[in-house]
């Protein structure tokens, strides 16, 4: 099946069989490799994007619910020179270790400060839940998402 859909401010158009995965779609076909492959059964949150603008774990959605979408990734968030303010706050917080679950965090994270205008610890840890992380405690993680949060607009008590 053609499917076209824009993915971080650019349109594509691919040809992929309609049950393969959205996840393969951005590594396989797109070589986003920062999108990871963690459980294939989404229960680790490795594989969170942005989908319409609402964050979504890749490997539960297939081709065929993405034609005409606007996907983000980690990729399109932010660069080196210009960090998303999430991105910014898990370098500052030290908010990592190896940093395999890192992009699908701050992606559930970017989407839980938006959908959350007043946000405290057990918020935060409450809507990271989807996310797993095998190395950390989540408390720089929490600490981070607060951090970003006052920088995106929400109130943080």
């Amino acid at each position: 099946m053609n499917v076209v859909l824009t993915v971080n401010g650019e349109a594509r158009a691919l040809d992929v069989a309609p049950n393969t995965l959205l996840v393969e779609i951005l590594r396989s076909n797109l070589g986003l490799t920062g999108t990871h492959v963690g459980c294939d059964t989404s229960q680790c949150g490795a594989c969170t994007v942005h989908l319409n603008g609402d964050a979504v774990k890749a490997c539960t959605v297939l081709a065929a619910q993405v034609d005409g979408a606007q996907i983000t990734t980690i990729e399109g968030i932010g660069t080196p020179d210009d960090l998303h303010p999430m991105q910014a706050a898990f370098r500052e917080c030290h908010a990592l270790q190896c940093g395999f679950c890192t992009p699908g965090m701050i992606m559930s994270a970017i989407d839980l400060v938006k959908n959350s205008p007043n946000l405290d610890e057990a918020a935060v840890r409450h809507g990271l839940e989807g996310n797993i992380c095998r190395c950390t405690g989540y408390h720089n993680i929490v600490r981070a998402v607060l951090t970003a949060a006052t920088q995106m607009g929400s109130r943080v008590s």
